[in-house]
């Protein structure tokens, strides 16, 4: 089945003021949404980034792709690959760790490769996990995200979640996001305020949660000194400690004395970084994303070579929309290696450019349906709307720092600041 045309649509949708290592949240996040246009009317959907210097690039690859067998999946991406050269996109945020031309690559891919696995799907008549070996689970469980945040944007009116920057405020928000989801764990984003402060909102957590799985992510934020004594004090506590510190090598001294695995989406981000990281022993459970290891078949490649070296896998989120909500449950449904519960930043969108069922969440976890392909179908006049949003909001790019400059004028992203 031939790939006709292409359509490749950035989208921006309302982003809360979330705190983070490396500044805030601005008020729009941006994303892409590509379409797949096929013979027999067979409409395949991806999502990505919606960067500026992200979107050159997939524009660069697209004019090789028309013409392509959708089921060609290694020709697509050689053609992604001849297309791209030895090209190194950056980001301004720095929270998904190193830049290198193979993760360029890679994110580009991954789009292309959403959009045609949806395709194949869709022609089918079966969902896309079966295309990935079948179901390993009936549910995929996912984690609520809480973010440290403030009550509003700039010029703005306060948004209904309010601010959150002591524990009680923690809390409050947990209910909400466990009452209105069903979440079973909880993540926080610290990296934000001093280690005593954040050691204080997890307790605060583990008191109102009994037993709920707890896991911090600051970014890389703390020393090798700082990590490993917020280690010992969370001892017992934590589910694993996400990223405490920048690097393979400090990530290896931290985990040689801590109680709990580490986890990274920093310090081991491609292929080429799993046997430097899996041999320092600095890793014990990887952060998958799809978005930019290479797609969904790579991912399950990761968690091949993840559950060899006995390390877990859980998954990683950025700010995101409805097919890569549905990519990723489709991916961690038929990957029985992904035992941990997934993130999302789900709760924390108002709006879409997708419907289906896929997207409802029960008791914390998403089932994937028998529905063809990803299971979501396109809400033209939603893109439409997403589409405005993006030409009207001014943003080409995501810059955390730049943004909290207009809060806290001499702020300084925070890795390894404490």
């Amino acid at each position: 089945m031939k790939i006709l045309d292409v359509t490749l649509t950035p989208v921006a949708f309302a982003d809360p003021p979330l705190l983070n290592a490396m500044g805030v949240h601005e008020p729009y996040a941006l994303r892409s949404v590509m379409q797949l246009h096929c013979e027999d009317g067979v409409v395949g959907l991806g999502e990505s980034y919606g960067d500026a210097a992200f979107l050159d690039q997939v524009r660069t690859a697209l004019p090789g792709i028309a013409g392509h067998d959708v089921f060609d999946l290694p020709g697509l991406r050689r053609t992604v690959a001849a297309a791209l050269g030895d090209v190194v996109v950056t980001d301004a945020h720095g929270l998904t760790g190193g830049f290198s031309s193979a993760k360029t690559l890679a994110a580009v891919y991954s789009l292309v490769e959403v959009a045609a696995l949806d395709a194949q799907g869709r022609y089918l008549g079966r969902p896309v996990v079966d295309l990935l070996g079948g179901r390993a689970r009936e549910r995929v469980d996912f984690s609520a995200y809480l973010f440290y945040k403030y009550g509003a944007h700039l010029d703005a009116p306060a948004d209904d979640w309010g601010e959150t920057t002591t524990p009680e405020q923690l809390v409050a928000q947990a209910h909400r996001m466990i009452g209105d989801y069903g979440f079973g764990s909880i993540k926080l984003k610290g990296g934000v305020f001093a280690p005593e402060r954040e050691i204080a909102g997890i307790r605060a957590l583990a008191e109102a949660f009994p037993g709920l799985p707890l896991r911090i992510d600051p970014n890389g934020a703390w020393t090798v000194e700082t990590a490993i004594a917020v280690a010992a004090e969370l001892d017992g506590v934590l589910e694993y400690l996400e990223d405490p510190t920048p690097g393979i090598p400090g990530m290896a001294a931290v985990a040689e004395q801590a109680g709990m695995p580490l986890a990274t989406n920093m310090c081991l981000v491609r292929f080429a970084d799993i046997e430097p990281a899996f041999r320092a022993r600095a890793v014990g459970v990887v952060l998958s994303d799809h978005h930019y290891w290479g797609g969904l078949r790579d991912t399950q490649a990761l968690s091949t070579a993840a559950a060899a070296f006995d390390v877990g896998l859980s998954m990683h989120s950025n700010s995101h929309l409805g097919i890569s909500l549905a990519a990723m449950a489709h991916v961690a449904t038929a990957t029985p290696h992904l035992t941990y519960a997934c993130d999302t930043h789900w709760p924390w969108r108002d709006t879409d450019v997708v419907t289906g069922d896929i997207l409802t969440f029960r008791d914390g976890a998403i089932t994937v349906p028998d529905t063809p392909g990803l299971g979501v179908d396109l809400d033209p006049d939603a893109l439409a709307r997403a589409h405005e949003d993006y030409l009207r909001c001014g943003q080409t790019s995501r810059d955390d720092a730049a943004y909290m400059r207009r809060f806290v004028a001499a702020f300084e992203p925070n890795t390894a600041r404490w």
